[in-house]
């Protein structure tokens, strides 16, 4: 397995409050995270930076080798949600922090199948057998207008409210967490990402880059980043991708 990741500010913003961490284990189990932060001055920054941290913390004492199939829905959305509660905290106890949040997406991959835990719009994605798929589904207020036919896929492209979530990681002492199984097999591939790829890159563009035979995952890694800059950069961009390969150099 191969993993490969980049965080970038953008052209727009000046703080980049986006944090992604990625790792092979034993050579044979990929995980990922993604957090997009929100909040005041630097606060969101602060938010996504506890995610990632709790979620490696749990992560730290367990042997994710070991855990049964439903055991990992378990420790998923066990760490996201210790993650909320660490800072639902920080945000209740320091005014500066108040109402702070992020997203969230992590995965746990395995050699045949894997899980997926989220909160908010940052994206899980998978290619494999030639299609290119959106594991997830956003909280967010225009997806929830399309679900319910009150907007067209369109106009929610273009919708000025298009970034307010109906769930956050943080931001209430008590969050729901999305969980997802997932089959892959050899020369799949898996996106985590924030919504300044999945904003700026449409999914078929998405898909030429990750089934490109004449790039490795870190050069695709680097092409999505760069595509993203080129339509404008308006967000902070973080892409993560995991290549079901024998191979498992890293990098990071």
């Amino acid at each position: 397995m191969r993993i490969a990741f980049r965080s970038d500010v953008g052209r727009i913003r000046l703080v980049n409050e986006d944090r992604a961490w990625a790792n092979v284990q034993d050579n044979h189990y990929g995980i990922a995270i993604v957090a997009d932060g929100m909040g005041g001055h630097l606060a969101g920054e602060v938010a996504s930076q506890l995610a990632v941290d709790t979620f490696q913390e749990v992560l730290a004492s367990t042997k994710i080798a070991e855990l049964a199939p439903e055991e990992r829905h378990t420790f998923i959305r066990k760490a996201i949600l210790q993650a909320n509660d660490v800072v639902y905290d920080m945000a209740s106890r320091n005014d500066q922090y108040h109402n702070m949040g992020t997203t969230v997406v992590a995965l746990l991959a395995y050699p045949d199948s894997g899980v997926i835990g989220h909160i908010g719009d940052s994206r899980a994605y998978i290619w494999t057998g030639g299609t290119f798929t959106q594991l997830t589904e956003d909280h967010t207020l225009v997806n929830e207008l399309t679900k319910h036919g009150q907007i067209s896929a369109e106009e929610a492209a273009n919708h000025p409210r298009r970034n307010v979530l109906t769930r956050a990681l943080g931001t209430d002492e008590e969050v729901e967490v999305d969980v997802i199984d997932f089959a892959w097999k050899p020369d799949d591939v898996l996106l985590l990402c924030s919504d300044g790829l999945s904003n700026m890159v449409t999914d078929e563009q998405m898909q030429a880059v990750i089934q490109a035979q004449d790039m490795d995952i870190d050069s695709k890694t680097e092409k999505l980043l760069e595509m993203a800059l080129q339509a404008g950069g308006d967000d902070n961009i973080t892409v993560v991708l995991l290549h079901h390969a024998v191979d498992t150099e890293q990098e990071g």
